[in-house]
């Protein structure tokens, strides 16, 4: 299943960990960090049902299919 987010909503949205802009991985229905504070933050947040779930305690670190929990 491809997940959409509206362009306006990506443009407001930021890690909670360290406030970079996030983007969107449709296929693996995540929201990866950008990483644009240079703090190796690199957290992937899951969507779940079309609504972002931006809590870091859900978030997992690596790849957008990582398995690694932050």
């Amino acid at each position: 299943m491809s997940v959409k987010l509206d362009t306006w909503l990506l443009e407001i949205l930021a890690c909670p960990q360290c406030r970079s802009p996030l983007r969107l991985e449709e296929a693996a229905e995540r929201l990866v960090c950008t990483d644009e504070a240079g703090q190796d933050c690199g957290l992937s947040y899951p969507i779940r049902d079309g609504i972002p779930v931006l809590l870091i305690e859900e978030a997992s670190k690596g790849s957008p299919s990582g398995e690694e929990r932050a």
